[in-house]
């Protein structure tokens, strides 16, 4: 579609918008249902259809012949895309070998693959106006609620149709600017982790124990690490008889689509307060909420803030099993983290509270980096940190169950604490099993396991 006229297409998608709207007027006027799921989109379909043949007869009365085939099938495909998907987005999200998409105003358009490479890619939109409109189009459709995107709400986080995670800001900048984060693997289990080098059989067992054991768990790493899809190989571990709930600022896990494996799910999503300040429902809100409405579980997508205290008095009152995410360079910096967020909250809870109450509530940490292997990009596993308790001056302690030496291979470093270890004996977990040296851990040079070579983390 490189010379595609987004003017034209622009245009299009207006008669389109007219036809629908006349169309939907006819069906109240005559108390006729509006069409929903496939019927919907076949309607949708032969709408494009329409608008496109009227075009290519128009160009042929004014003497220039017909349009090529190519030309009348990028017209569809775009106004397709526009009505079903992300606008001219989306092309690179249905494109399987990107894995991130970062969009400095509308002429500036780069992708990263799953490779690790990099590239400049065709603009995406015809104006930085047009680049606004599709992020406003995307915000006031997907999600539980609409979310603007306009002066007085200069930034939008939302989920794509496809599951991929889109950040946009405005007038902040000089351009908008929008980052989209691919998810290719929405399903995923801890065996199919094994299959990507992520880590070895070993700590996946244990890491199931945890699970079903109802263990405290903390997904940390930094960016595009992989702590999502992590998460959701976590969650996967779940028996389908749990009543799972999930808070998240925008929708991403979705666990409650996958109803085979969790037929009990709900997802709750972080509102934005109106124009009037008004409406906005929190995290931490949420948070509270699941508590009241029976959970197995809760889950929490991403801690960044005071919901944290919320969380953590959630794991300490019997609701245990839960799964989080956060943001760390390492898995010595969780717990300080935790604790951080934990003081900088409405409760105000000094030092010595805030220690016991991570003590108490959290039981281990599992750190995930992406690092280059050969010539792929690979997610691996580097520690699992069990916290320890409270030391006699106060800090946090941790016990590093599994970490790197000094080859940079994953093994065994320590063994579980007692107070854990007959929890997970029962689960299942073989701890012999684990004490054998170094393993062919991910990212080893001898693992004869394949390495991620496409597909998208977060």
């Amino acid at each position: 579609m490189s010379g595609l006229d987004y003017q034209l297409v622009k245009r299009l998608q207006a008669e389109l918008g007219r036809l629908r709207q006349a169309d939907l007027l006819r069906r109240r006027a005559a108390n006729v249902p509006a069409l929903v799921g496939e019927d919907a989109h076949q309607h949708g379909r032969s709408l494009v259809q329409r608008v496109v043949g009227d075009y290519e007869s128009q160009v042929a009365e004014l003497g220039q012949g017909g349009l090529a085939w190519k030309t009348r099938q990028d017209l569809v495909d775009a106004l397709e895309a526009r009505l079903f998907g992300a606008g001219s987005l989306q092309l690179l999200l249905d494109d399987d070998r990107v894995e991130n998409i970062d969009i400095n105003g509308y002429s500036n358009v780069f992708v990263e693959y799953a490779d690790g490479t990099t590239a400049r890619v065709r603009p995406v939109a015809a104006s930085n106006e047009e680049l606004i409109e599709t992020v406003q189009t995307l915000a006031a459709h997907e999600g539980l609620s609409a979310r603007a995107f306009d002066v007085a709400n200069v930034r939008v986080n939302l989920r794509l149709p496809d599951g991929s995670r889109l950040y946009a800001v405005q007038s902040v900048s000089r351009q908008p600017v929008v980052s989209i984060r691919k998810h290719r693997y929405a399903r995923i289990t801890l065996r199919d982790l094994i299959a990507l080098d992520t880590l070895a059989d070993e700590l996946a067992e244990f890491l199931s124990a945890a699970v079903t054991a109802r263990k405290n768990i903390m997904v940390a790493g930094g960016t595009s690490a992989g702590k999502t899809t992590l998460l959701r190989a976590l969650a996967a571990e779940i028996a389908p008889e749990e009543r799972i709930l999930t808070v998240e600022r925008s929708l991403e896990l979705g666990l409650d689509e996958d109803t085979d494996a969790h037929p009990n799910a709900i997802a709750f999503e972080e509102r934005l307060a109106n124009a009037e300040s008004a409406g906005a429902v929190t995290m931490a809100e949420l948070v509270r909420d699941t508590l009241r409405m029976n959970p197995s579980r809760v889950i929490v997508g991403e801690v960044l803030g005071d919901e944290v205290v919320t969380m953590l008095n959630a794991m300490t009152q019997g609701n245990d099993g839960s799964l989080s995410t956060i943001h760390a360079n390492s898995s010595a910096d969780v717990v300080n983290k935790v604790a951080t967020y934990a003081i900088q909250a409405p409760e105000r809870l000094p030092w010595e509270a805030t220690v016991r109450l991570v003590a108490s509530g959290l039981d281990f940490i599992v750190f995930v980096r992406r690092r280059r292997h050969g010539d792929s990009q690979q997610r691996v596993v580097e520690s699992v940190r069990e916290v320890a308790g409270v030391t006699e001056d106060g800090q946090l302690a941790t016990n590093e169950l599994w970490g790197l030496d000094e080859v940079g291979q994953v093994r065994r470093r320590h063994g579980v604490q007692a107070r854990s270890q007959d929890d997970l004996l029962a689960a299942g977990w073989n701890p012999a099993d684990s004490f054998e040296g170094p393993h062919s851990s991910a990212g080893s040079g001898g693992s004869d396991r394949r390495g991620i070579t496409g597909g998208a983390w977060s």
